[in-house]
Order: C-alpha cells, then structure tokens, then sequence
C-alpha cells in the first residue's frame, strides 16, 4: 500500500476521541496502542491493545467513530494512511479484506477476554498479561512507563498496581525502576498470568497465521 506513511508515536499521543471522526488509520510496528473507555470521572479502562499484530482504527466506516480513545501507550514507529484510501484499498482487494475481517474478529475476542479478566482476575494475573502483551508487541523485555499510566491501562490505583509490581519484583519475574519495566523470566511471568494472555495470543496467531498463506 504506497499511500502509507511513516511516522513515531509518542507515549501518551491520542489519536482520536469516543465518537471523533476517524480520519486515519495506524498500523504500529513497535509501539503499543491501547484502546480505552474513558469515564465521566476523569478514569479510563483499557479495552484492548494493538501493536505489531494489527491496526488502530478499525472498523473503519468513511466519516465514522468508534466509541473508544486510542492512546499511545508504549512509544514507537507506526505506518499512517487516510480512512478513505485505507477503505479503497480495502474494496479492491480482497485477501485484504479477508484479512481485516479476521483481524477485527480477533480484535472483540480480546475486547470480550479483557472484560471478564478485568472482572474476575488478580492484579498479579491482571499486569502479568499486560506485560507480556507488551512484551510481543515491542518485540523486546523492556520498555518506558509509568506506574500511574499503568494504573490507568489496568483500570487500578496507583498503590495496587506498585502493590503487583512489588511482588513480581520480588520473585524475581520483573523490574521496574524509574518508569522502567523490564521482563526477567518471561517463562515465569507465564505461569503467573491468566489464561486470558494465551487465549487473546491464541487469537491473533491465528490471523497472522492466516496472512501467511494469503495469495499474493
């Protein structure tokens, strides 16, 4: 797709507003995106993230919202290209379009899989998933971030996520420091997360899987 063009995304970057026109569409390539529901408390709750896997903006309908805010959330490089000529391209090609279809089906499975983990899991299980996450799609074990944006992704004060923090800290499967997170024991880190990680994980390997055995 030629009309892409390269831009970085800086952390905390908004991208568009609950019910704002989406003008653009974003397929990251080493930043996370996260997908949040923003409430009249001034609170956000994060409902999904894209990174590496995906693309922010969709579905994408010609003069349409969607009823999130897209946010940065880990800084990094992203392809950029207008609604419009994303949607063009979309209509003339069809293993494309078989593409996005399987990809935003994939997109309200995580939706679905976050909202039942955010009810139902521990704080522990709850930033063990979002770290690793993280960790596929800035394809390494450290990245910049802040425990009070954190807290804000995870839906949590700001004490219970340096709570959950402390004691992956303290078995050894992270470390954080000075808005710093580094993954030490990934393998750990596993075992400790919920099965929501290995489903929404399961999901989009799919989809790539899929891509992979697109026709050119």
């Amino acid at each position: 797709m030629s009309k892409l063009v390269p831009s970085f995304l800086e952390a905390e970057t908004v991208l568009f507003e609950p019910g704002e026109v989406v003008a653009a569409v974003y397929f990251p390539l080493d930043g996370v995106v996260s997908l949040v529901t923003p409430l009249q408390d001034g609170a956000i709750v994060e409902v999904a993230t894209v990174g590496n896997e995906g693309v922010v903006g969709v579905p994408a309908v010609l003069g349409g919202s969607l009823a999130v805010r897209a946010i940065s959330q880990v800084a990094g490089r992203s392809l950029t290209m207008t609604t419009s000529s994303f949607l063009g391209e979309v209509a003339l090609n069809e293993p494309l379009a078989r593409l996005v279809q399987n990809y935003v089906q994939a997109l309200f499975g995580q939706i679905s899989q976050a909202a039942a983990c955010n009810r139902l899991h521990s704080s522990e299980q709850r930033l063990s998933r979002w770290l690793l996450m993280s960790r596929d799609r800035v394809g390494k074990d450290q990245f910049p971030i802040s425990k009070e944006f954190l807290g804000q992704m995870l839906g949590a004060p700001r004490a219970t996520v340096t709570l959950a923090a402390g004691v992956l800290q303290k078995e050894g499967l992270i470390s954080y420091r000075r808005g710093l997170i580094e993954i030490v024991d990934g393998k750990r880190l596993e075992v400790v997360a919920c099965e929501c990680y290995r489903v929404i994980r399961a999901e989009f390997d799919g989809v790539t899987a899929a891509a992979g055995t697109q026709p050119e």
